[in-house]
């Protein structure tokens, strides 16, 4: 296949990805992956039982899987970057040689996080940015910037720092987000709006503080409005589960937002995880509560 005529097509598979992740609340489940088709033909995004996909037509590999292990990646190290093993066999063809192409040529990647079975949270696009074949591994970055970079092995601390930032925000975010959606099926867990594309993962202890890790017993399933006046203290929860809405916003008399939005939802019950483990911490949300209570 022509280069030009393969990175078009890569470029349209990965908008389709973001376009479905989104419709469905940042994740893709395996079935909707190995069912993509393109041009009238059936070209699967992953592979159906290896973690990575390098079709036939393609000179560089299209995506690879990252399988996580609790709230962090596990593929993570303390440089920011990704570190991918080589595939069993010989270094230098097959996978290995379709890797070693996108490196070469900078195709970009779709790296596809395995949350869940069957659910996958799509980090794009990544590079693949350095080999290490004493290491039998690649270096895959989350961001262009690094295909620029002379060395990716020996970053120096203004550009491990910025790589960090950058896997909490590519990586850690949209992993928390899919672990909180999941749980909650799809739905606020205030007022049950099931459009995943209105959700998001609210963080309990927010994750500037030291308690705010990223997973689900910290985080809510909510709509954007209600995780907004969640964030503001506009909102809050008890730890026994019922919603809380502030006494000035009680007392307001605005349009039908406010009203059917946020007032109405003064004692409400929480929606819940149906797994007991997934359900919010009560410790979690009495230490939150008490910063709504105090609110100005």
């Amino acid at each position: 296949m022509d280069s030009v005529v393969e990175a078009a097509l890569r470029l349209r598979t990965m908008d389709w990805v973001r376009e479905r992740a989104e419709q469905n609340g940042g994740f893709l489940f395996r079935d909707e992956l190995l069912d993509f088709h393109l041009n009238g033909e059936r070209l699967p995004v992953i592979d159906y039982s290896r973690g990575i996909r390098n079709p036939a037509s393609f000179a560089s590999t299209l995506s690879i899987v990252s399988a996580a292990d609790g709230p962090y990646d596990d593929t993570e190290s303390d440089d920011g970057l990704l570190h991918y093993a080589y595939r069993k066999g010989d270094p230098w063809s097959g996978d290995n040689r379709k890797l070693r192409n996108a490196m070469e040529t900078g195709m970009p990647l779709i790296l596809f996080r395995k949350e869940i079975a069957n659910i996958y949270t799509p980090v794009l696009p990544v590079y693949v940015v350095d080999d290490e074949p004493e290491n039998r591994q690649f270096l895959i970055a989350l961001d262009e910037s690094f295909t620029f970079i002379a060395n990716p092995r020996h970053l120096t601390t203004p550009q491990r720092e910025y790589a960090l930032r950058l896997a909490r925000q590519r990586l850690h975010q949209p992993a928390f987000r899919t672990r909180v959606l999941v749980a909650y099926e799809t739905q606020c867990a205030i007022c049950e709006l099931k459009h995943g594309s209105l959700l998001d993962a609210a963080h309990i202890v927010p994750d500037s503080n030291a308690r705010g890790v990223p997973t689900v017993d910290n985080g809510l399933a909510l709509c954007k409005i209600h995780h907004a006046a969640y964030d503001q203290n506009m909102l809050g929860v008890t730890a026994d589960y019922e919603v809380r809405i502030a006494h000035d916003l009680l007392a307001e008399i605005d349009g039908p937002m406010l009203k059917h939005g946020l007032q109405e939802m003064h004692g409400r019950r929480l929606h819940l995880p149906p797994r007991r483990r997934d359900r919010p911490s009560r410790d979690l949300l009495s230490w939150r509560f008490e910063r709504f209570g105090s609110r100005p």
